[in-house]
């Protein structure tokens, strides 16, 4: 076999590869989402036998671009079934977060015990906290609530959801219920990236294996994550995972090693969230995540990125590869035509995708055909993480040092 044949081959089967590897994409995530256990629809939801205490923690560092959505959407909500406050927890934000919140407050109407607002303070000389494991630590120091719900800064909650969840935890006998939020994307950056990963954390939800109680596997979205208040305290909550950077698996794998019952539901018509306001903050915040995400496993990290560049950025880059070699090739021409047509088949099949996602999700096509470009950033994210978590260096979550 010579040079030009083995390139024809190469493309060919490179091409199939990634049409195939898109059409088992497609196809898990619609298998996946029809099993699904999803957050029971707000008029179907079961009325919990008491009415319990609630208290929403909010952990803030400067968040002044979504503050003032996210605690809106709350203070707006309807009436969960008992008492009920929200507590914002400042985590010495350098930013007009607080000032921000306190107008949003008071645009609602909200004034305390409704809402109140908490200093977290300096961290302890000496002990290593990361993230906004601090924050909720401090907030617990003043919760007495029967359920207590930690919201991210960057999610908007639909009217009803706090009733809806707090209902279902109730009626389930949950000790954690987490929601797994819609994604929604506002620069170009998102545009690019955040569809592919929402097909990838679709697909490698375990949620069937989350919800079995016989299963250890746990999974949770930090996002949103309604704790029985005793069963949290029972496992040490976020001070006994100081220094866990991604806190949310690590408190649901607790949930599940103590015999607790863990519900992990999709609440897609139920909350959004909109995660990076720019290019620099994606590429912060996917770098940090993607390794542990990945059970902290090099191969896997490495491995994901691989295929993300074969599945969507490979149709892009084989097309015009593949069609200028069988104008250069007329030898091997029918070799490189077929290449050629897997690999529109593949562009297809990312419209497909995304097409579903538009109807599942209700996220419109909007740039669609970036996702070859999107495919690139996503397929540097894996190596840049693995370097940046073994490493430490450049391992940062606004800017505060990971390591």
């Amino acid at each position: 076999m010579g040079p030009a044949t083995a390139l024809a081959w190469a493309l060919l089967v490179l091409a199939a590869a990634a049409a195939l590897g898109l059409l088992i994409l497609i196809g898990g995530l619609a298998r996946m989402f029809a099993r699904a256990p999803r957050l029971v629809e707000g008029s179907d939801a079961p009325a919990p036998l008491a009415a319990p205490s609630l208290t929403v923690v909010v952990p803030a560092y400067n968040e002044a671009a979504n503050i003032a959505a996210c605690l809106t959407s709350l203070l707006r909500s309807e009436e969960p079934g008992g008492n009920w406050r929200v507590l914002l927890v400042d985590d010495g934000s350098t930013d007009a977060t607080l000032a921000m919140a306190k107008e949003a407050a008071l645009a609602c109407g909200a004034t305390e015990p409704r809402f109140t607002v908490l200093e977290a303070g300096p961290r302890p000389e000496g002990e290593r906290w990361v993230g906004k494991n601090w924050a909720c630590s401090r907030a617990m120091e003043q919760v007495d609530s029967d359920w207590v719900l930690f919201v991210d800064a960057d999610v908007r909650l639909h009217p009803a959801t706090l009733r809806r969840a707090l209902a279902q935890a109730c009626a389930d006998g949950a000790d954690l219920l987490s929601l797994a939020p819609r994604l929604s994307c506002g620069c170009l950056a998102e545009w690019m990236v955040q569809p592919i990963m929402a097909s990838l954390l679709g697909l490698g939800f375990p949620i069937a294996a989350a919800n079995d109680p016989a299963s250890p596997v746990a999974f949770a979205a930090g996002p949103f994550m309604l704790f029985r208040r005793e069963t949290y305290a029972a496992i040490g909550g976020h001070r006994a995972l100081a220094a866990e950077v991604v806190e949310d698996l690590a408190l649901a794998r607790r949930i599940k090693a103590g015999g607790h019952r863990l519900r992990y539901l999709l609440g897609l018509d139920a909350l959004e969230l909109r995660m990076y306001p720019d290019f620099a903050a994606l590429w912060e915040g996917w770098t940090k995540n993607w390794l542990l995400g990945l059970d902290g496993s090099v191969a896997k990290a490495l491995g994901a990125a691989g295929v993300v560049l074969l599945l969507f950025s490979g149709p892009w880059l084989l097309t015009p590869a593949a069609a200028s070699a069988a104008a250069l090739l007329p030898a091997q021409r029918l070799l490189l035509l077929a290449a050629l047509a897997l690999a529109l088949v593949g562009i297809s099949l990312q419209l497909v995708l995304r097409l579903w996602t538009r109807r599942q999700f209700q996220v419109p096509l909007t740039l669609w055909w970036l996702m070859g470009a999107g495919g690139l950033v996503v397929a540097a994210i894996g190596p840049v993480s693995v370097w940046r978590t073994l490493s430490g260096r450049g391992w940062t979550w606004k800017g505060r040092p990971l390591a």
